[in-house]
């Protein structure tokens, strides 16, 4: 899904400037996906420019930009809302080139979920900074603005949240018992 959104992202962003997709690089969102996900425009370039150096411009105003984050984190809502089901078709493909970034090791290009268990964040699944190959799946801490990584601290917590409701239906054992369940944990 972090994929979904950073394509998203992606997308909107080259509606707005009027420019090919291909020349908006470096869309990433990370953590959970929804109204939650931290937004990076640190790490996106729009044509060769840094999207932070075009927020606020006369390119791109504060509002729009905002208008641009809301639609990005709502993108899954309005499709349920549009089509009355989420749709398919998106996850689908991205899940066929995880796959054959999988089998081939040559990459993938979006972020995508990863086990995280560290000091900042304890058994969760996160959207992070991933590269698939034939050996797994390994992860990277994302670099980001004092804003984006508070964000995405912010999106953990709600994740927490909800994980933490499901041990709490019996569904998932405690979090002290995960690694009795799978030693991978």
């Amino acid at each position: 899904l972090a994929a979904l959104d950073s394509t998203r992202m992606q997308t909107a962003l080259a509606q707005h400037f009027g420019v090919a997709q291909d020349r908006v690089t470096g869309c990433r969102t990370y953590g959970g996906h929804g109204e939650t996900m931290a937004v990076f425009a640190s790490t996106a370039t729009v044509d060769g420019t840094p999207l932070l150096d075009l927020i606020g411009s006369d390119h791109l105003s504060t509002s729009d930009w905002q208008a641009i984050r809301k639609h990005i984190q709502q993108g899954g809502k309005r499709i349920i809302e549009l089509r009355g089901r989420s749709s398919f078709q998106s996850p689908a493909h991205q899940s066929a080139l995880m796959v054959k970034a999988a089998i081939d090791g040559q990459g993938y290009n979006w972020p995508s979920g990863a086990y995280v268990d560290n000091e900042k964040f304890e058994k969760i699944i996160l959207a992070m900074e991933t590269t698939l190959g034939p050996d797994g799946i390994s992860w990277s801490m994302p670099e980001g603005t004092e804003s984006e990584l508070k964000e995405l601290q912010s999106s953990y917590q709600h994740l927490c949240k909800l994980r933490d409701e499901v041990i709490a239906m019996g569904i998932l054992p405690p979090l002290k018992n995960w690694s009795s369940a799978n030693p991978n944990l």
